[in-house]
C-alpha cells in the first residue's frame, strides 16, 4: 500500500512523505487479513499536517469524539476461519496490540459483531463484501459501493473466494 503526505513547508505545498504507512499488520493468527491505520486527527483537526502526526502501531484505533480515523482492511474468504491455519487466540493477541480500542469494541462470542461510538464511512474497494445489522439484516456490497454506519451493531462477512479490500474512515461521535 502507497500512502503520500502532503502538507505546507515555508508557505509551498510539498510531499511530506511517500512510501508504505508506519501502521500496518498483516495477521499470522488470521492468514490474509491486514489492518493499517493510514492517518488519524486530533479534535479538533488542525494545520498544518506535519509527518510527526503519523499513526504510529499501537494508536487507539477508536476515535473519540471528534477525532478521526483513516483505515485499510483486507478481508480474505471467511474460510479461512476453517483452515488449520487459523489462530483465534494467536489471533486475538496480535489483534490487542494493533487494534486497541477496536477489538474491545467486539462482542466476546466470536461472531464478529461490534460497535463503536463513531460515524463511519465505508467503502469497498476491491472484492465482495457481505455487511450484517440485527436480526440477521444483511446486503452484499461490491466495489465502489459506500456505506454510512451511525454507530450500528454490524459485522462483515466475505464469503467470496478472493480478498475484499474497504476503505474506513471513522469520526468519534458524542451522545448517547
Amino acid at each position: 500500500m502507497r500512502r503520500v503526505i502532503t502538507g505546507v513547508v515555508d508557505g509551498k505545498s510539498v510531499f511530506l512523505a511517500d512510501g508504505e504507512p508506519a501502521n500496518a499488520h498483516e495477521y499470522a493468527g488470521w492468514p490474509g487479513h491486514l489492518t493499517s491505520v493510514v492517518w488519524a486527527t486530533a479534535a479538533p483537526a488542525a494545520l498544518p499536517v506535519t509527518r510527526d502526526a503519523e499513526p504510529q502501531p499501537g494508536i487507539r484505533v477508536t476515535p473519540g469524539p471528534g477525532e478521526t480515523r483513516l483505515m485499510v482492511v483486507r478481508f480474505p474468504p471467511d474460510t479461512i476461519f476453517a483452515d488449520p491455519r487459523f489462530d483465534g487466540p494467536g489471533y486475538g493477541a496480535e489483534a490487542a496490540r494493533h487494534l486497541p480500542g477496536l477489538i474491545d469494541a467486539f462482542e466476546p462470542d466470536g461472531s464478529g459483531f461490534h460497535t463503536t461510538r463513531s460515524i463511519d464511512y465505508d467503502v469497498v474497494l476491491d472484492g465482495e463484501i457481505w455487511l450484517e445489522l440485527d436480526d440477521g439484516a444483511e446486503t452484499r456490497l461490491g466495489q465502489g459501493d459506500i456505506v454510512v454506519q451511525g454507530g450500528t451493531r454490524h459485522a462483515w462477512r466475505n464469503r467470496s473466494d478472493r480478498d475484499a479490500v474497504m476503505l474506513f474512515v471513522l469520526v468519534g461521535a458524542g451522545g448517547a
